[in-house]
């Protein structure tokens, strides 16, 4: 790794007046350094080096400015640099004040930046505390939300960072504040085609609302109408009795042939997850029952291969057309569960979990020998033939 005068001679490329060229090798040289752990923790020990890297994101090189921003990607990845960067590089009130100007070229990276920043709850917090402070929660969901904000940049990590957020309780409380329209903003977004980071982010951050029970008939109810966004990327073309599509929610009811489900298993079951969330409380279990989500899941179920998000789906299924929990246990947020239980059901998750695994394993060791056999037959087919 570096000596301490190695690392005092690049402090010295990296001010602002020296010559762009020797400034962009050694921008270039330390990018390569942070792009493993080793090389990490070495300028995690150098804040004067992160400060003036920091710096240079105002450079008028933008191959400069990009490589500065590529270099925060890299360390921000790495937790053990997460106080470094917020608390002596001070990174987030000028991140937050580039993200918001319309014109800014390097949004993108700084929604990646922060969406890292945010994974952990330590470092969230004064995320969102600088964040409420210099621009507020509604603000940022409003240029999420505002098609063409930025031309320079698509914003889709916002996404993630929406979701890391709403991990704390004072993110989610603004998210569903009843006064303003701001949850309500993110539905339409669970099915957006051109970016699946967007959709799962959306997602990640209904699941994570959809933890506080108190809002549970809120977000089902006319105001917010959640459910049919949750269920619209899990219905397929199946055809359904006229009994069956009389008791959806209209957004549902005779979808065309060509209705396709949301690609990405991940996604999948985080939407399956956050239907299970709804099912919590009496009301809305009695909700999602009355709004005949079960044929829904049904289809669905046929329809799934992988056995991570059919299993999510089997627990759905076995709350929606399972009894009603005793008295004093209707809520399933709140039930007290005692240890000895609670030891036996991570047991039976645990073996579910292997279980899965070992069905995973299974079915890609069919594929490879059909794969096999598909080219020995070619291969059987085209033995002996003269192409000449």
């Amino acid at each position: 790794m570096l000596s301490d005068s190695k690392a005092t001679e690049l402090l010295s490329f990296l001010k602002p007046a020296t010559r762009p060229d020797v400034k962009g090798q050694t921008t270039e040289y330390i990018l390569g350094l942070s792009g493993d752990r080793e090389g990490c923790r070495f300028l995690r020990s150098k804040p004067d080096l992160l400060v003036a890297l920091f710096a240079l994101t105002s450079d008028p090189s933008v191959a400069i400015v990009k490589d500065c921003y590529h270099i925060l990607i890299n360390l921000s990845a790495d937790e053990t640099l997460h106080q470094v960067l917020l608390t002596e590089v001070k990174v987030l009130p000028m991140l937050l004040k580039n993200l918001v100007d319309p014109e800014y070229l390097f949004s993108d990276q700084i929604c990646t930046v922060l969406s890292n920043l945010t994974r952990h709850e330590k470092t969230c917090k004064i995320v969102l505390k600088v964040l409420q402070e210099d621009v507020g929660l509604a603000q940022l969901v409003e240029i999420f939300c505002t098609e063409g904000y930025n031309k320079k940049a698509k914003l889709h990590y916002l996404a993630p960072l929406l979701s890391n957020l709403t991990q704390l309780p004072e993110a989610r409380s603004c998210m569903m504040d009843r006064d303003r329209c701001v949850v309500q903003r993110l539905l339409p977004f669970t099915q957006f085609q051109a970016s699946a980071v967007r959709r799962g982010g959306v997602i990640g951050t209904l699941r994570n609302c959809c933890f506080d029970h108190a809002h549970h008939e809120w977000l089902l109810s006319d105001a917010v109408d959640i459910l049919p966004f949750l269920l619209l990327p899990l219905a397929g073309p199946e055809e359904l009795s006229e009994e069956e599509n009389e008791g959806l929610p209209v957004d549902l009811q005779y979808l065309p042939e060509d209705k396709k489900r949301e690609e990405d298993p991940d996604i999948r079951k985080m939407l399956l997850e956050t239907l299970l969330l709804l099912t919590a409380t009496k009301a809305g279990r009695q909700i999602l029952k009355d709004k005949n989500v079960y044929p829904i899941m049904r289809e669905f179920h046929r329809w799934e291969k992988d056995p991570h998000v059919s299993a999510a789906c089997e627990k759905l299924v076995q709350v929606l057309i399972g009894d009603e929990p005793e008295q004093g246990m209707e809520n399933l947020l709140e039930v007290e569960i005692p240890e000895e239980v609670e030891k036996k059901l991570k047991e039976a998750d645990a073996k579910e979990q292997r279980e899965l695994e070992k069905e995973q394993e299974k079915r890609r060791g069919e594929g490879e020998e059909e794969e096999e056999e598909e080219e020995k037959r070619t291969a059987e087919l085209t033995d002996g033939i003269n192409l000449f």
